[in-house]
């Protein structure tokens, strides 16, 4: 976390003039901010990375000379800092934007359409997650992930992910916000595509994003990843990702429900929302898993959980980006396992063929 007595410092990054002033105003009439500098390309921005030293960077995307994707590759590779990327909201920016969080960004903002842009709507989302960045850890990027990586060995029957139609018994749901999307990447090509459990994600994001998230995913996973639809119903070898900006929740049928609801802690979708509706469609038979993010959304959920027999996992404080909702989870008592984020997938994996769910004794 950023000494108290001094504000955070920021490097603005984009190839618009008109952008590189709103966002710089918009983050100067925060009292805890302080721009430093701007850049409007990547090469520029490396030059005054090492010159500002500044404590977070906010990135666009799309750059002359040396784009975003780039300039964030060479930061993560060689000066490792907290970065924020400015991305559009389009059908091309969204990958680019899951590649950005992939390479090390630890989270973004959706850039308005120029024609409406200015520093009011860019105040409130620029400033929230500039805030928070400046409380990460940047992590390097991950080892590229492909479907063709080897999973671990599963003792499960084998059967083809396409052939898993029958109603899960068991459910697998995972928590995450900031740096949760790099998580994800490690945690669910991990995860054997035979798994006897259903999986459900809820992953902080607006509306626009998720889609490209779970195509991300699905290529690199044996489980079959999607975005959910509202009225399916979970099945085993299969997982289903939030849509982003809707709550997801399964009904007292199991089938998944989605709606536009007040935020939960202030966000939508909320992992309280989803692991709140768990017990009554599963009892005992659901395993969560709360992994990096800013707050404490999903601990009362994890309760819920736990009351009903169900068991809990967290990520380590040594590999979160931030160590938020986990230390939530932990400090509460309620985490039957807390594991750094490589040994994610064998805890889930390990308690989903585990006897019953049992709670063993709860991590310290």
């Amino acid at each position: 976390m950023m000494p108290p007595q001094r504000p955070i410092r920021v490097l603005v990054v984009d190839d618009s003039a008109f952008m590189r002033l709103a966002i710089s105003h918009a983050l100067a009439e925060h009292p805890a901010i302080e721009v430093v500098g701007t850049a409007s390309d990547g090469i520029e921005a490396l030059e005054k990375v090492r010159a500002l030293r500044p404590d977070v960077v906010t990135l666009d995307v799309e750059m002359p000379r040396m784009d975003g994707l780039e300039a964030l590759a060479a930061l993560m590779r060689d000066r490792p800092l907290p970065v924020v990327m400015l991305s559009s909201r389009t059908t091309a920016g969204a990958p680019a934007t899951i590649r950005a969080l992939e390479l090390g960004a630890v989270d973004f903002v959706a850039k308005p359409a120029p024609q409406v842009a200015g520093p009011r709507l860019l105040r409130e989302d620029l400033t929230r997650a500039v805030l928070a960045a400046a409380q990460a850890r940047p992590r390097p990027a991950l080892r590229p992930v492909t479907a063709h990586r080897p999973l671990p060995a599963s003792p499960v029957a084998p059967t083809a992910r396409a052939e898993a139609d029958h109603h899960a018994e068991c459910v697998v749901a995972i928590g995450c916000s900031t740096g949760g999307p790099r998580a994800l990447m490690d945690v669910l090509p991990r995860l054997p595509g035979n798994l006897p459990a259903a999986v459900l994600v809820v992953q902080h994001m607006p509306a626009g994003f998720t889609r490209s998230l779970a195509e991300r995913l699905n290529e690199a996973s044996a489980l079959e990843v999607r975005e959910a639809e509202e009225g399916e119903t979970p099945r085993p070898g299969h997982a289903l990702i939030a849509p982003g900006g809707r709550h997801m929740r399964l009904d007292a049928r199991g089938r998944i429900t989605l709606d536009d609801g007040p935020t939960v802690h202030g966000v939508r979708p909320s992992v309280d929302v989803l692991f709140a509706s768990l017990p009554p469609a599963f009892g005992s038979h659901c395993v969560a898993a709360v992994l990096t993010g800013m707050g404490c959304d999903g601990a009362d959920g994890a309760a819920a959980i736990r009351a009903a027999g169900g068991r809990v996992i967290v990520e380590d404080e040594a590999t979160c980006v931030v160590y938020g909702m986990p230390r939530a989870v932990a400090e509460r008592g309620l985490a039957d396992r807390q594991a750094p984020l490589p040994a994610i997938a064998g805890a889930i994996t390990d308690m989903v063929l585990g006897s019953g769910l049992r709670h063993t004794a709860s991590v310290p």
